[in-house]
């Protein structure tokens, strides 16, 4: 039997590192580098490290405005083995957004060739393309090489590249940025460069300005490709004030007139980010659904402009509806999200108002400015020094000649004779002989004069922070005039509406106006016969069956049915069969039970009022626009209990102010109006007092015009004289007027 042999002990070296700890370290690393390094921009800015480079490799390349274009594999080479270790795709598709002209406001690059179009189809290959950089990348790199900037070794310490640039332009909020880091994100929609002009000049002027009064010059985003927003003055507002928040923007569409009344919609602008192909393609989606029932066609007749023709239905398809319909299901109207989640000083990630990201961007700038002024005193100083010894070596030199023919070591015996500085002896020594006429010596003087002046003023500035704050609002005022409203890129493109209050069925809003008759049995059987029938005795029905209900309406209409259940049901006369026959029973259009009877069948007219009663002779008065129901199940609204029902809904007038009711017993009581209430939904109050028997009939008029009923030859009947029915509401009443009715129903008003 083999004896059990123990595992090999293993290195002595392996040191132990809890799990957890090193997971939690490794990913907030990956996090703090994906956080300061490739999703949020620079407040000062407004770039991303990849932008950043991309500028400083094409101003080392002095690919300026003015220059000839360079090759876009170039600048990718450079960028990614000098700064951008990362792969050339990335960092291509980073140059092609910046001079896409629909994704920036205020491009940085100027693209030659095919840097992609708004339908979404991508630039070409870097082979391909070249670029160089516009007046507004100049801007943010000016002053780059003056000391206004701190700069840092690249990803191998080969070379050095700048933190932020200078920023003469505000860029962050100009041209907006966007990105996903881990754990937050950042959304800023670009902005008109005047109103930003105009905020910060506001704001030096009045540090302490409110947020309030900055929303108010910046009035709102201004996207490259235009559209409009929709959103009220309070949601922008708040949505600077906190830094979060969104914009709805919707295209811009004008109504074109065709001949013989038709008409066609055209879409000029499109919302910001919107693939303008992809939007096509989602409305014909839907169009072949049947979800757009108010468009018939979408076509694309863009060229260098968009230009997409919508056609309606029919002529009679209302514009704002259809565009409507179209706003609701598609990218024609998109939300565009504000998250101004930005790294302030370039280092901790924060979400600032409107006013704070301004506020840091003038900060940055009077850094700017204080770090300028200081290389260029610097400057002076040493070019005074040397101005210094020359203007030494003028006057004194016959002298200088001699030290430097006779002397084997010149430089210290004229630093010794003369008290010269190092740099005043290397000065004179390299100095040409043409350099020794007298004019020269004039021009020194001259240079030496102005710079001390320069000197002066430099030093005034950097003592004051008021010549400092106007120093920067000059610069500022020049950026604005450069790009104001009246030039062709500064001029707003994304104008303010408030969005029309639609709501609407669509479906309904597709159907013709049309006149129809309604037609309802006894026994429920309903069908609508086209045009208003004057005459309906030639009218059929099912064996054992005869009409109970026969009305004019409209193809638009509702019709609303009450039940003896006290139920309200609402129907589209629309879809209500039509043709001959004798139509079909109500209840397979609403949940109306077997036992319930139709009291009453009617056309929806919104703002009417309507008497409910039941066989009790409880009853109120309700607003026919609390009635309508939404589902088949319909809408309880007069409460009742077997063997209970609902027996009367009749139109209570607006200058109603009596109401007369009549029981089985022929009893009939007439009290004022006001007596009873007006309710939602309830059993009601007693109307009328019983005996035996239970309620028939109800009627609402006004007194003056005395009571009025119909006999069972259609015949109308007037009484005027009713102080003997006269009473108060639950009363027993009394036998009606003679000539009434046997029947007890006053019939139809």
């Amino acid at each position: 039997m083999s004896k059990h042999v123990p595992p090999p002990e293993g290195p002595k070296d392996i040191e132990k590192i809890d799990l957890k700890e090193a997971l939690e370290e490794r990913y907030l690393a990956y996090a703090l580098s994906t956080i300061m390094h490739r999703a949020l921009p620079d407040v000062r800015d407004g770039l991303k490290p990849v932008h950043r480079r991309l500028l400083h490799v094409m101003q080392i390349l002095r690919l300026d405005p003015n220059s000839a274009f360079k090759k876009s594999a170039k600048i990718v080479g450079d960028v990614m083995g000098g700064y951008h270790p990362h792969g050339d795709q990335s960092i291509y598709d980073a140059l092609v957004r910046l001079a896409q002209d629909f994704s920036s406001r205020y491009p940085l690059v100027d693209g030659q060739g095919n840097f992609g179009n708004i339908d979404g189809d991508s630039a070409a290959a870097y082979r391909y393309t070249e670029a160089r950089m516009t007046e507004v990348a100049k801007l943010l790199l000016e002053g780059l090489d003056e000391d206004t900037v701190d700069f840092r070794p690249n990803y191998d310490g080969s070379v050095q590249e700048p933190v932020v640039l200078p920023g003469a332009f505000p860029n962050l909020l100009a041209n907006g940025s966007s990105g996903i880091a881990v754990g937050m994100a950042t959304s800023i929609p670009p902005h008109n460069a005047a109103e930003l002009c105009d905020a910060a000049l506001h704001l030096i002027k009045t540090p302490n300005a409110t947020d309030e009064k900055i929303a108010q010059l910046v009035q709102g985003p201004d996207f490259p490709t235009g559209g409009i927003i929709i959103d009220d003055r309070a949601s922008i507002m708040e949505a600077y004030k906190t830094g979060r928040g969104g914009f709805r923007v919707r295209a811009r569409w004008t109504q074109e007139e065709l001949p013989r009344g038709m008409w066609q919609i055209v879409v000029t602008e499109i919302p910001y980010l919107v693939q303008k192909s992809r939007l096509i393609e989602k409305i014909a989606e839907l169009l072949t659904a049947k979800k757009l029932t108010l468009l018939n066609d979408v076509r694309d007749e863009s060229a260098e402009d968009i230009r997409i023709v919508l056609e309606p239905k029919s002529r009679t398809v209302d514009p704002n509806l259809m565009m409507e319909q179209l706003f609701r299901n598609t990218e024609l109207e998109s939300r565009i999200p504000l998250n101004m989640n930005v790294l302030s000083h370039g280092k901790v990630p924060k979400v600032m108002s409107l006013k704070d990201v301004l506020r840091e961007w003038l900060d940055h700038r009077k850094d700017v400015l204080v770090r300028r002024s200081n290389f260029r005193l610097a400057e002076i100083a040493r070019r005074l020094e040397i101005l210094e010894g020359y203007l030494v070596a003028y006057l004194n030199l016959d002298e200088v000649i001699r030290i430097i023919r006779e002397e084997d070591e010149p430089k210290p015996a004229l630093m010794a004779r003369f008290k010269l500085t190092d740099n005043q002896a290397e000065a004179i020594l390299n100095m040409r002989l043409r350099a020794l006429r007298k004019l020269e010596e004039m021009e020194i003087r001259g240079e030496h004069q102005k710079l001390t002046k320069e000197q002066k003023a430099l030093n005034a500035l950097l003592k004051s922070d008021d010549e400092q704050w106007v120093k920067i609002a000059d610069e500022i005022k020049g950026v604005k005039e450069k790009y104001s409203k009246k030039t062709p890129l500064g001029r707003r493109r994304t104008d303010f509406s408030e969005a029309p209050e639609i709501d609407v069925d669509f479906e309904q809003a597709m159907i013709e106006k049309e006149p129809v008759t309604v037609v309802c049995s006894e026994k429920g059987w309903i069908r609508t016969m086209k045009g208003h029938m004057e005459d309906v005795s030639g009218l059929t029905y099912k064996d054992g069956d005869r009409g109970q209900f026969t009305f004019h309406a409209m193809s638009t209409d509702k019709v609303m049915l009450f039940s003896s259940s006290g139920k309200f049901f609402t129907l589209d006369v629309a879809k209500l069969p039509g043709g001959r026959g004798h139509g079909e029973p109500v209840r397979l259009m609403c949940d109306l039970d077997a036992a319930d009877s139709i009291v009453s069948l009617f056309v929806h007219v919104p703002g009417t009022k309507r008497l409910l009663a039941s066989t009790e002779g409880d009853g109120f008065v309700v607003p026919e626009d609390d009635c309508v129901a939404n589902t088949r199940k319909g809408k309880q609204v007069l409460n009742v209990k077997a063997p209970v029902e609902a027996c009367v809904c009749v139109v209570v007038p607006p200058d109603a102010t009596h109401l007369a009711t009549i029981g089985e017993n022929r009893k009939m009581i007439i009290f004022k109006l006001d007596e009873v209430p007006e309710m939602a939904r309830g059993k009601g109050v007693r109307l009328q007092k019983f005996k035996d028997g239970g309620l028939s009939d109800a009627r609402a008029f006004k007194l003056k015009d005395g009571l009025s009923w119909t006999d069972s030859s259609g015949r109308n009947f007037v009484v005027t004289d009713l102080k003997e029915w006269i009473g108060e509401r639950a009363q027993a009443g009394r036998l009606p007027p003679k000539g009434f009715p046997s029947r007890n129903k006053f019939g139809a008003p």
